[in-house]
């Protein structure tokens, strides 16, 4: 099959542009979307591939799930955002195969050569082994993975405003997370605030001091990564709340409304009508097939292991960035974590390195700046760490929605966002409480 010839290589905006390098980009995730911004105007052929044909801000998909903002408010068209350049076209598609060899990228029963390849396919969700539980334990890695959150909780709350029976109404107010990093902590925070707080108006059969949210994590503190002290003070609020916390234990099994953890102390059964997971990752099936097909290795995670420029060992022209990547070549010696800070600046440095080889130019060595990490664990409260600055409370929670907004890539869900949170706010009411069927 010869390689498909698309807009760029057919009738080019400028004839600068027929036989310029060609850069091949999967993912319009943070990293490829950086990359693409970088690469955006320049002397190349930019084609970027994704299966979606929206930039997902995955930080906030938290807040899709507890109905604090709907799925647009957090999702921003590749098109509206790249469109305009005219070096860069968008394919929607899902990558199938890597000819390294023809230098060739396989998707849609088409074959694009390209000159150089950037892969930033991000992650997926892990279950440790249990791919079984993934159809009780709803994970949260995608638009339709928080929608699915949302309805089930609402559905559950639907039915046990109409349920006589005061055993099966508890079970329906409950939810169960799994998982005591940032997401599964703000995504706890979030669904008992609105389990607790803005639908004790709604419900006249609900008792709102019944409902019951449990996080559930094999440490002895939640939000590990972080310093213990910002720790603490995240774990006694969500307390305060009313979350509870199994601490030091480990799902066994998980089954429809039903999950056993083991704990120091024996054996823990929970029950709940919806059960959460966010207790680990994977890196993109895509890291197990470029190894295949370069013959380099992944680490456990899945994730490729990349030379200093992140390349491929004995592919320069392949660069593998986000949450695909292991980075190790830092000061400590430690891989960066699959987060959207270092997969924007990867993203970047990548596109920038390109340019510069093209040009036959030097490019400084790619060092990541930590501008440290944060989580918010309910309303007007969070805790940051921004390189040694610690704080908690409301302060931490400006710091917070002033950094994600600053991230979000799109003016139009900036605006939104912050108008939706200033609604929470003042009234403590959710604007995206309906219940659909989910998109296919």
């Amino acid at each position: 099959m010869a390689p498909e010839r698309f807009f760029l290589e057919l009738t080019p905006p400028t004839e600068l542009l027929r036989n310029a390098p060609h850069v091949v980009i999967v993912g319009g995730g943070f990293a490829g979307l950086k990359a693409a911004h970088a690469l955006a105007g320049k002397t190349v052929r930019v084609t970027l591939i994704d299966k979606r044909n929206f930039n997902l801000f995955q930080p906030l998909l938290y807040q899709v799930a507890s109905g604090l903002v709907s799925q647009t408010d957090v999702a921003s068209p590749l098109r509206i955002m790249l469109g305009q350049a005219p070096n860069v076209q968008i394919l929607m598609g899902e990558v199938d195969d890597i000819n390294t060899s023809a230098q060739e990228v396989i998707f849609n029963d088409r074959r694009l050569h390209y000159d150089h390849l950037i892969v930033a396919a991000g992650a997926t969700s892990s279950y440790f082994g249990h791919d079984e539980w993934a159809q009780f334990a709803t994970p949260m890695k995608s638009l339709e993975d928080a929608y699915g959150i949302r309805k089930r909780v609402l559905g559950a709350l639907e039915e046990a405003e109409q349920t006589p029976d005061p055993t099966k109404r508890r079970l329906l107010q409950s939810v169960v997370v799994v998982g005591g990093g940032p997401t599964g902590c703000e995504l706890a925070a979030s669904l008992n605030d609105l389990m607790r707080h803005t639908l004790e108006r709604d419900f006249k059969q609900i008792d709102p001091s019944l409902c019951k949210v449990t996080l559930v994590d094999p440490g002895d503190r939640v939000l590990r990564a972080m310093d213990p002290q910002l720790s603490k003070a995240a774990g006694d609020h969500l307390k305060r709340c009313g979350v509870e916390m199994l601490l030091g234990g480990r799902v066994k099994t998980i089954e429809e409304n039903k999950l056993v953890v083991t704990t120091s102390d024996g054996e823990v059964t929970l029950e709940a009508g919806t059960i959460c997971w966010t207790a680990g990752v994977a890196a993109s099936p895509l890291g197990k097939l470029l190894a295949e097909r370069t013959g380099c290795s992944v680490d456990r995670g899945g994730r490729l292991p990349v030379e200093p420029d992140f390349s491929i060992p004995g592919h320069p022209e392949i660069r593998v960035v986000g949450d695909l990547c292991s980075y190790s070549h830092t000061k400590n010696g430690k891989p960066l974590p699959g987060m959207a800070g270092p997969a924007v600046q990867m993203g970047g440095w990548v596109a920038k390195d390109i340019l510069a080889k093209l040009q036959n130019q030097s490019h400084a060595p790619f060092v990541f700046t930590d501008f440290g990490s944060m989580a918010v664990v309910g309303p007007l409260f969070a805790v940051a760490d921004l390189r040694g600055f610690k704080v908690s409370g409301a302060l931490g929670w400006l710091l917070w929605g002033l950094a994600h907004l600053a991230f979000i890539p799109d003016n139009e869900n900036r605006l939104t966002l912050l108008t939706k949170w200033l609604w929470m706010i003042i009234t403590r009411e959710r604007s995206a409480l309906v219940i659909t069927e989910a998109p296919s």
